[in-house]
């Protein structure tokens, strides 16, 4: 397959307010892509395509104001989208939101609630949108996953569950997309340097206390800027990877995942000993020593991921982006 064209292609990008989701719709313009851009952040939103706009006056930039929450929302927008856009070069999932605490401290209600931003809305638009995709010459699908959908940390299982089944998706439709000529790309962000511990929404059942605190340590191991992480996402697309990885703080725990797939969460509890605070709100495992600027847990939520929660989003993370959403 050829590499991804950007100039003259519509690129549609869900979390574009803040973060890595920013990153990329500059990156996108760049490139020379016309911008279909998504996120419920009205404010963030409306200043990042305004700033394209003024820098690049000869793109389309159109924007949507949506909670990926909403279902029905969703699929409207989509519909909206779709008619307007009957042919798309790039679609990315971006938006992504995180929750901090075990599964006895979450409530369903507020575990369903990721399960909805985090995959059942990748999956809407996908579906709403493949059609124009398929449409298209040299099209291509851009999933942001997690660092949290290779491995699954303690305190992290409504993000990893999340994570996971977008992973899970992605890799089916790599492969059932071959011959429509369709690429798709699984990303999996480390630390990246967003809002994701001060935007995760806390589980009913977290002692507040411990999570500041352990939000307070978190931050400091978010170490990549997001320009870097989309930069990183946007070569993957043009070159047609089937999964990025991005940072030592993802690299790593996945070859540990891979050697040792039932027992890395010994590792990881090893390492999340010393600061039990920190580990109970973003699940993020201690570095190894040969790696100390970064460490796992980056698009981690306290992840895709990036705007507020309960605002949109950052990718993982994303972590997750403990607040990303579109």
């Amino acid at each position: 397959m050829r590499d991804l064209v950007f100039p003259g292609g519509t690129a549609v990008l869900t979390g574009a307010a803040s973060g890595i989701g920013a990153a990329l719709a500059h990156g996108l313009a760049r490139r020379g892509s016309d911008l279909v851009l998504l996120d419920r952040d009205a404010d963030g939103l409306a200043s990042v395509a305004a700033a394209i706009s003024a820098t690049h006056p000869d793109l389309r930039v159109e924007t949507h104001v949506v909670d990926l929450a909403d279902a029905e929302a969703t699929e409207r927008v989509a519909a909206e989208i779709h008619r307007a856009h009957p042919r798309i070069r790039l679609l990315i999932n971006n938006a992504g939101v995180a929750l901090g605490g075990r599964f006895d401290q979450v409530t369903l209600e507020e575990f369903l609630w990721v399960i909805e931003i985090n995959f059942r809305a990748v999956v809407r638009l996908t579906h709403a949108l493949l059609p124009a995709l398929k449409a298209e010459p040299g099209a291509h699908l851009v999933n942001v996953s997690s660092l949290f959908g290779i491995i699954a940390p303690a305190g992290q299982a409504a993000y990893a569950a999340s994570k996971f089944a977008v992973r899970g998706f992605t890799e089916a439709l790599r492969h059932e997309l071959v011959d429509d000529g369709v690429g798709v790309t699984s990303v999996h962000p480390g630390g990246i340097r967003t809002r994701i511990a001060s935007s995760a929404r806390v589980g009913s059942g977290v002692d507040l206390s411990e999570y500041e605190a352990g939000r307070r340590q978190f931050e400091k191991l978010l170490t990549i800027d997001p320009a870097t992480a989309a930069e990183a996402i946007l070569r993957g697309a043009r070159r047609r990877r089937g999964r990025v990885l991005i940072g030592w703080s993802a690299k790593l725990p996945d070859l540990l995942a891979r050697v040792a797939p039932a027992g890395y969460g010994r590792v990881l509890a090893l390492g999340m000993r010393p600061s039990r605070p920190a580990a109970a709100v973003a699940g993020a495992p201690t570095p190894p020593a040969e790696a100390p600027a970064e460490r796992a847990g980056a698009d981690v939520p306290p992840g895709r991921a990036d705007a507020p929660v309960p605002a949109a989003r950052t990718g993982e993370e994303a972590a997750p982006e403990p607040g990303r959403r579109a």
